[in-house]
C-alpha cells in the first residue's frame, strides 16, 4: 500500500479532477512506453533478422571460403606435384641434353680426327710420291717424273678442299713453275759423248809420236828422181835414212817428249779411266767428282797429246761440250714443297 494514499484524507468533489488527470498521464506514459517497447522489439527483431542473415551470409561465405581453401590446397598440391614432375622432366631433359652435347662433342672430335687422319695420310702419301719422283729424276736425269708427281699432288690437294693444305698447294705450284723454267742437260747425250771420247783415246796422237812416212811419197820420190849411177842412188838412200833418224818438232810440254812407249800405253789407259770415272760419276749423279775427272782428262789431253792432230782437236771439242753441259746438269730442288709438307705434317 502506498504511504501517500494511507495518509490521505478523503477528499471531496473538488479533488477527483486531479486524480483523473494523473491517471490519463499514466496511461499515456504506459502507451508511450509500450510503443517504445514495441518499436524496440520491432527494431530488435529487424536487427536479429539482419544479424541472422549476416550470420548466414558469413556462414555461406565461410563455407565457400573453406571449399575454396580446400580447392586451393588441392590445386596447390597438384601444382606442387606438377612442379615436381616438371623439375624431374627438366632434370631428365638436361641429362639428355648433356649426353647429346657430349655425343656431339665426341662426334665432332671423331670427325676432326678422321679429317686430320685423312689429311695426314694425304700429306704422307704426297711426300712419299715427291721424294720417290725426286730419286727417279736423279737416276734418269729428267724432270718429268718430278713434274708428274707434283701435278698429281696438286690435283689431290684440290680435290681434298682442306683450308689447312692451301699453303702446301701454293708451294707446289711455285715449285712446278720453277722446275718447268729450269734447263737440264740430257744425261744420255752426255754418256754418248763420253763413250765417243773413250773410243777416240786409242786413236789420239801423242805429242812425241814419230811421224810415219807414207809409201806413196816414197814412190813419187823414187819415180821422179831417176838415178843414173850407183853412188847417186846410195846418196839418196843415205839421205832418206838420215831424215828418218833425225826429226825436228815443237813440243809445248817437256813431259810429253820424255814418254817411253810403255808409258804412252799407260797414259792412254789412264786417260780412259778418267773418262770412265766421269761416266760413272754422271750415272751416280756425283757431279763434283765427274767434273774433277773431266778436268783432269782435259789437262792430260792438252799436255800429252798432239794439239795439231785432227782427232785430238775433235776429242778436245767433245770434252769441252761435256764440261759445258755438266754445268746445267743440276736438277732443280723442291725445298719449298718439302718444307710445306713438313709444316702440314706437324699440324701447324
Amino acid at each position: 500500500m502506498n504511504p501517500e494514499s494511507a495518509n490521505a484524507t478523503p477528499a471531496g468533489p473538488t479533488e477527483e479532477l486531479p486524480l483523473a488527470n494523473s491517471n490519463t498521464v499514466t496511461r499515456a506514459a504506459l502507451v508511450s512506453i509500450g510503443a517504445v517497447a514495441l518499436v524496440a522489439l520491432l527494431t530488435s527483431l529487424l536487427l536479429w533478422q539482419k544479424l541472422t542473415s549476416i550470420q548466414e551470409l558469413l556462414a555461406r561465405q565461410s563455407t565457400e571460403t573453406g571449399v575454396q581453401s580446400v580447392q586451393a590446397l588441392a590445386s596447390a598440391k597438384q601444382a606442387q606435384e606438377l612442379s615436381r614432375e616438371t623439375a624431374a622432366r627438366v632434370a631428365v631433359y638436361e641429362a639428355r641434353l648433356s649426353e647429346i652435347a657430349l655425343q656431339r662433342t665426341q662426334l665432332e672430335e671423331l670427325m676432326q680426327s678422321l679429317s686430320r687422319s685423312r689429311d695426314e695420310n694425304l700429306v704422307v702419301d704426297i711426300e712419299s710420291a715427291i721424294r720417290l719422283a725426286q730419286q727417279q729424276a736423279q737416276l734418269t736425269g729428267s724432270v718429268e717424273p718430278m713434274l708428274a708427281a707434283m701435278k698429281s699432288a696438286e690435283q689431290r690437294i684440290a680435290r681434298a678442299a682442306q683450308p689447312r693444305l692451301t699453303p702446301l698447294q701454293r708451294a707446289i705450284g711455285r715449285d712446278i713453275n720453277r722446275v718447268k723454267s729450269a734447263t737440264v742437260s740430257d744425261t744420255s747425250g752426255l754418256l754418248v759423248k763420253l763413250d765417243e771420247l773413250v773410243r777416240l783415246a786409242d786413236e789420239l796422237v801423242l805429242g812425241n809420236a814419230v811421224a810415219t812416212i807414207k809409201p806413196v811419197v816414197l814412190v813419187k820420190r823414187s819415180s821422179t828422181n831417176v838415178v843414173t849411177n850407183w853412188w847417186q842412188q846410195s846418196w839418196l838412200v843415205l839421205r832418206d835414212e838420215a831424215r828418218g833418224l833425225l826429226r825436228v818438232s815443237r813440243i809445248e810440254q817437256p813431259e810429253a817428249a820424255l814418254l817411253s812407249p810403255e808409258q804412252s800405253f799407260f797414259l792412254r789407259e789412264n786417260f780412259k779411266l778418267k773418262l770412265l770415272n766421269a761416266r760413272l760419276g754422271l750415272l751416280a749423279h756425283q757431279l763434283e767428282s765427274a767434273r774433277s775427272d773431266l778436268a783432269a782428262a782435259s789437262v792430260t789431253l792438252n799436255k800429252y797429246f798432239d794439239a795439231s792432230s785432227r782427232k785430238t782437236q775433235t776429242a778436245a771439242g767433245l770434252l769441252q761440250q761435256v764440261q759445258g753441259q755438266m754445268k746445267t746438269l743440276q736438277l732443280p730442288r723442291v725445298d719449298e714443297t718439302l718444307a710445306a709438307l713438313a709444316t702440314a705434317a706437324a699440324g701447324r
